[in-house]
């Protein structure tokens, strides 16, 4: 099977320039036709501004870690302005002599190996495409996990841990982000902070209070249920029913 990494080196790079005040100064046809502008209307732009509101905070955290020249900041895997867009972006800053001339933005496009066709769907008819493969970052590489290896993801502020039998992972996508590109008939919200695989739901039991789903796993973990949550979780371990959220 191609691997990932030989994938990106037969992809063709979307590439955005930035003088140092992080304006546009270029870019090129495929960074253009990914975030749907037109390059003469935007140059002069402030790049943040080329994002939706919920994407800027990690663009501008994206930007920010190139600050050091020594230091090479890990990509960013992100929803962009495009909803049905999953890229790939890398920055670099860029000196002439001791100072910052600017920075290159370089981005891939990992929709197609990534997601599904936008017809073979079941997430609400929200008509983003449904996530397949996910991008996410483990020994400062990226790589594209099968969701069917997921068990659970756990929300980490703007970001996402995702747990495998074997590893945890890092997803810089929001829990929000994340359910909007899953399948409900796979995948249920069952507290702002956790999305459970259905298929390793084990058994549902209380913890003092609280409610909890057991899932399958070498650890056992025990995760807690939103009283909103409660009936449907139910449905789901005892009678194997599909989630509607």
């Amino acid at each position: 099977m191609e691997t990932f990494q030989h994938m990106l080196q037969n992809f063709n790079p979307g590439i955005i320039w930035l003088n140092s005040k992080n304006h546009v100064s270029a870019m090129s046809s495929l960074a253009s036709s990914a975030l749907g502008v037109d390059s003469k209307d935007v140059v002069g732009t402030h790049i943040l501004q080329l994002h939706p509101e919920t994407s800027r905070h990690k663009v501008k955290s994206l930007l920010e870690s190139a600050e050091c020249p020594v230091k090479s900041p890990p990509p960013m895997a992100m929803m962009i302005n495009i909803p049905d867009k999953v890229l790939l972006i890398k920055v670099s800053k860029m000196f002439e002599g001791n100072h910052t001339a600017g920075t290159c933005m370089i981005f891939y496009d990992l929709t197609n190996i990534s997601t599904l066709p936008v017809e073979i769907q079941n997430n609400g008819g929200n008509g983003l495409r449904l996530l397949f493969k996910l991008p996410v970052f483990f020994n400062n590489q990226v790589t594209l996990l099968d969701l069917e290896e997921v068990i659970f993801f756990k929300a980490d502020g703007h970001y996402t841990n995702v747990i495998t039998n074997d590893y945890t992972y890092l997803c810089n996508l929001s829990i929000t982000d994340l359910v909007e590109r899953l399948d409900l008939r796979k995948f249920i919200r069952i507290h702002r902070s956790y999305i459970i695989n259905v298929r390793f739901a084990k058994s549902f039991n209380k913890v003092g209070h609280q409610s909890m789903i057991l899932l399958d796993d070498a650890n056992d973990p025990n995760i807690p249920i939103s009283r909103s949550k409660i009936q449907i979780t139910k449905e789901v371990v005892d009678n194997g029913a599909d989630p509607v959220l």
